[in-house]
């Protein structure tokens, strides 16, 4: 005897009821990957693909920056960062010129502002003061800004276009004190360089380049009312071939771990 039709549609039904189970199970446990719960997930791993990243930094940046490069490759395996280091303004130029790079960060926030075409939204990751650094046992006697004017004295500033220059200029004019250089150097390392080699008999550089050279140079601090306040802003590249790298490797440097080691390396708080 053969099936009824009522009979023929209830086994379908209990058919297709018993296919559509193991479906609905593998949609549920496609279902838990995307609530993050699940490592490799696409919203788990917010962890940027590695790359070899290139940062386009401020000569004052110099040292601390190799540090903070190996203590983010250490947590970010297969990330290599390499740094060119150069005055600010020579670095804006190599951003205008095409330069293969992935991210700047400026000594600066005024040559950052010019390149508002070629960046991603700059933010400040560090702060900086001049100090005077004068020749080792400081042998004539440099105590104050207003000693710099003694003609007897070959001084020795960053030329005004580099940051640093433009910061000595500032805090000169604003004492009034008339400071004819026996040289303008394209970067702050330049005119610590010039000091230290006997050169020159002081200059104007950062406090945090100075601290570097030991007893190569004697360190003489301007006052606060006196002094200039650098701050160092980063930003991606429009230009990167790494955005999401680049982006991570900016956003890291205003974590914990990299203010740490700007601040010890004497660079202060933002």
């Amino acid at each position: 005897m053969f099936p009824t039709p009522t009979r023929r549609r209830a086994a379908a039904a209990a058919l297709t009821a018993a296919l559509l189970v193991p479906l609905a199970a593998c949609g549920k446990a496609d279902e838990k990957p995307a609530a993050g719960s699940t490592p490799g997930s696409a919203s788990a791993s917010a962890e940027p693909k590695a790359a070899n990243l290139t940062v386009l930094a401020a000569s004052s940046l110099t040292d601390v920056f190799k540090t903070a490069g190996a203590a983010y490759e250490k947590t970010h395996p297969g990330t290599k960062t390499t740094f060119s280091f150069a005055g600010s303004q020579e670095l804006a130029a190599q951003v205008k010129q095409g330069a293969p790079a992935d991210a700047l960060v400026t000594a600066d926030t005024k040559t950052m502002d010019g390149l508002k075409a070629e960046t991603g939204e700059p933010t400040v990751i560090a702060k900086n003061r001049l100090v005077i650094a004068t020749g080792k046992g400081n042998p004539f006697k440099v105590d104050e800004l207003k000693d710099l004017a003694d003609t007897k004295l070959k001084v020795v500033l960053a030329a005004p276009e580099v940051p640093v220059g433009r910061y000595s200029k500032q805090i000169l004019d604003a004492q009034k004190i008339e400071v004819k250089p026996v040289s303008q150097e394209p970067n702050v390392r330049a005119v610590l360089s010039k000091v230290e080699l006997g050169e020159a008999d002081a200059g104007l550089v950062y406090k945090t380049d100075s601290a570097k050279s030991g007893d190569k140079v004697v360190t003489v601090d301007i006052p606060d009312e006196q002094n200039a306040v650098a701050s160092y802003p980063a930003a991606t590249l429009k230009q990167s071939k790494n955005a999401e790298a680049a982006a991570a490797f900016v956003a890291w440097l205003g974590t914990p771990e990299a203010q740490k080691i700007l601040q010890d390396a004497g660079f202060q708080k933002v």
